[in-house]
């Protein structure tokens, strides 16, 4: 069982933008290689963070008017946000290690 969010139009603002928590949201689609590379990173980050932090997953395909929000061009595109505004943006795979220093920032 992931403890990663899967977001969509109907709970994003809620889950992201109200949370009292920081969100890291992972902005992605099935077709793209290297999201899924980074899918396994991004669902170690979830239990790691579980509590502290939350983590969440935007599937661009079926959720454009999200990702054309916040001008998502290339994906996967990483969003930090904290307290509703974004923090950190990160285009492209990353290390868990760089991930967890991103998310260290403001947890």
């Amino acid at each position: 069982m992931s403890d990663e969010i899967t977001l969509n139009e109907a709970n994003f603002d809620n889950e992201v933008l109200m949370s009292p928590l920081p969100v890291l949201v992972d902005f992605w689609a099935e077709w793209c290689g290297p999201c899924r590379m980074l899918a396994p990173v991004i669902d170690e980050l979830a239990g790691e963070f579980k509590g502290k932090a939350k983590v969440g997953k935007v599937n661009v395909d079926t959720n454009p008017a999200i990702a054309e929000r916040y001008g998502i061009r290339g994906i996967p595109t990483l969003i930090l946000f904290h307290k509703g505004a974004i923090v950190e943006q990160i285009v492209g795979v990353q290390t868990k290690e760089a991930l967890k220093a991103t998310l260290a920032k403001v947890v």
